[in-house]
């Protein structure tokens, strides 16, 4: 009875890190896929994940999750970039070479961490949105 209590288990933990490979994998190969730092301002935590545009939208999945859906959406009508900084002190979770831009949302302020070539494409993102909008 205990060893196949341990083979179900062990079998469990096999499948879930499977789902979990599968699913990154899944996020990183689709066009405009790019990764992404994601802290709400105040917080003092940074979670990484993966960003995709869809069209006026920037989903954002959190990197450490075997969620299907978006954990953040963001409209881009609803976007407006507030300040743009390299990574300090407190941003010990992120890499040096990192840009910080800090936003501001319906839902409130956040800040996005991102390699610089990636803000260059966010900006002009955030950027193009259509007139009205």
């Amino acid at each position: 009875m205990n060893t196949v209590l341990l083979v179900l288990l062990g079998g469990l933990v096999v499948a879930l890190v499977v789902a979990f490979l599968l699913r990154r994998r899944f996020l990183l190969s689709g066009l405009g896929a790019v990764t992404m730092w994601l802290r709400p301002v105040g917080s003092a935590r940074w979670s990484v994940g993966v960003a995709w545009y869809a069209g006026d939208m920037l989903l954002w999945y959190r990197g450490l999750s075997l969620a299907v859906r978006p954990h953040e959406r963001f409209c881009r009508s609803g976007l407006r970039v507030e300040s743009r900084r390299s990574a300090g002190r407190d941003d010990l979770a992120l890499p040096s070479d990192v840009v910080v831009l800090a936003i501001a949302t319906p839902e409130g302020p956040r800040e996005l961490a991102m390699d610089s070539s990636t803000v260059t494409g966010f900006l002009s993102w955030v950027e193009s949105a259509p007139p009205g909008s």
